[in-house]
């Protein structure tokens, strides 16, 4: 049906009449397209939309989903009051979705309890705090990726897309006598090992520049970790964060605190850009990150970001691999 070559002869077996789809125009949705049948995405026009931030999120929730709840449930605003920061906590640790379903759902379940306590004449606060979502949605399901650590020599911060928006990524280094082996862990892809292999084989024909022994490659094995083993990840966009971790460790020079980055790195020290840059910077906004590390080529990508979203940011652009680290490192 949806190859232009032969959707004009469509034959309908029920009726035994043929039907002409030439001129018909078929509109799917996806939230990932892993799961579909090369063959089909073949003859797929693709148009990638992202999916809505927190601050969007929390805007639908009021003007949209909140009043639909309470009518709902034959509740009026006086009362239940439901304040910014208990949205955004509703969506941070009740949800993980691109879109507002579950949101909604949550949503619906505060009404409920507010129903139930009008219906039965019980005390309540009008004013839902956050504290109390536990006891009326039950324990959080999702836990915020939060900076909280001091900055230690082989970790460094990355910023990650997801299928339900950004995320921080560390990822660590460390040193152990040895003979100069790597060993990759956290459930990493193809393309993350190559970014590895590739940061590693940088540093090495860089080491006289960063003043690392070339003794250290030879007398020392590398791991180089990725929390969160369970989740598979993979990309090109960790790439200036496994070179800064290395790199790190390799020197003993801990990277800056509150510090996040995002980057594909090459042989030649290049530093390439990468997508998802909305998602993963309001990502590191949540967590509490105040500098970024970017290609100088996604700088036309924070445009498109609105101002109060990433007001008290320092965003660092980056070309060449040497612009990383000096803004990286201590």
């Amino acid at each position: 049906m949806l190859d232009p070559e032969q959707n004009s002869t469509f034959h309908d077996n029920y009726l035994e009449v043929e039907y002409d789809l030439s001129k018909v125009l078929f509109i799917a949705t996806a939230n990932s397209l892993s799961t579909i049948q090369p063959a089909l995405l073949d003859r797929m026009e693709i148009i990638d939309i992202s999916g809505y931030s927190l601050e969007e999120k929390v805007e639908i929730a009021k003007r949209h989903l909140i009043p639909k709840e309470l009518e709902s449930h034959g509740l009026k605003s006086k009362h239940v009051k439901l304040k910014p920061e208990v949205i955004s906590k509703i969506i941070q640790e009740y949800t993980r979705e691109s879109g507002v379903r579950s949101l909604n759902r949550e949503i619906a379940g505060v009404m409920r309890y507010v129903a139930k306590s009008v219906a039965m004449e019980e005390e309540y606060n009008v004013t839902i705090k956050p504290e109390e979502l536990p006891g009326i949605l039950g324990p959080t399901r999702y836990s915020r990726d939060m900076y909280k650590e001091e900055p230690t020599p082989g970790v460094a911060v990355g910023l990650a897309w997801t299928e339900v928006g950004g995320e921080i990524l560390f990822v660590e280094c460390s040193l152990s006598k040895g003979k100069g082996g790597l060993t990759l862990t956290g459930n990493l892809g193809e393309v993350m090992k190559e970014s590895a292999s590739t940061a590693l084989s940088l540093i090495k024909a860089r080491s006289e520049d960063l003043n690392i022994s070339s003794e250290c490659f030879e007398n020392y094995n590398i791991h180089l970790h990725v929390p969160e083993g369970a989740i598979p990840k993979d990309g090109p966009s960790a790439g200036i964060t496994m070179l800064t971790a290395l790199t790190s460790a390799l020197t003993k020079r801990p990277v800056k605190p509150f510090l996040a980055m995002t980057g594909e790195i090459t042989l030649r020290g290049k530093v390439l850009p990468v997508g998802g840059i909305k998602e993963k910077i309001l990502a590191a906004k949540r967590a509490g990150m105040k500098e970024i590390v970017l290609c100088k080529e996604n700088q036309k990508h924070i445009a498109e970001i609105k101002a109060d979203y990433i007001k008290g940011l320092q965003f660092h652009y980056v070309s060449r691999m040497e612009d990383v680290l000096e803004a990286a490192l201590n």
